[in-house]
């Protein structure tokens, strides 16, 4: 299993997906090998990661239309008429990536994106306060997801907070 986070931390609440990977690498440990990855707006240069992954779970931002802080986790396909991940900051994003593969008639990952509607996107390095809000509630869906999938995950000792996490992105 790969989990992948998405999005351009320069833009406010498209960012979250990798605020999310960020958080659960700093803060937890799994009971089976689980990569996570800060796939930010790396696009096409995640086509290995696809191609060598047999799951994946995309944490990202998604535009669909409801209010701020929505959750959605559902399977990648059902996402495609939605626009996810496909041009702008992202430019060829992963499930353009996961196409490829189809067209090259190479196996194909089980992908779920758990996406979050964003409140703000923005030229600024932060979340807005509806996103940091619902922000415990994402990461329990995604820990609940990898449960089910077989990834027992265990809280480290010493806890990196959001906030944390976003003013180390702003030092960079």
């Amino acid at each position: 299993m790969t989990v992948i986070g998405i999005g351009s931390v320069v833009q406010k609440d498209d960012g979250f997906g990798v605020y999310a990977s960020s958080y659960l690498q700093a803060n937890y440990s799994f009971s089976k090998e689980l990569k996570i990855i800060n796939g930010g707006v790396e696009g096409i240069n995640l086509y290995a990661v696809c191609e060598e992954s047999s799951d994946i779970l995309i944490l990202d931002a998604i535009k669909i239309d409801d209010v701020s802080g929505s959750i959605y986790l559902v399977p990648a396909d059902e996402l495609a008429s939605q626009g996810l991940n496909s041009g702008g900051a992202h430019e060829i994003g992963v499930l353009q990536c996961i196409d490829m593969l189809e067209i090259q008639g190479k196996a194909l990952p089980k992908t779920t994106v758990l996406g979050i509607v964003p409140r703000h996107i923005t030229y600024e390095i932060e979340l807005s306060d509806t996103l940091k809000e619902a922000f415990e509630g994402y990461i329990k869906v995604a820990l609940n997801f990898l449960e089910n999938e077989g990834f027992i995950a265990t809280k480290k000792e010493k806890i990196v907070s959001l906030e944390e996490i976003i003013f180390s992105v702003r030092r960079v």
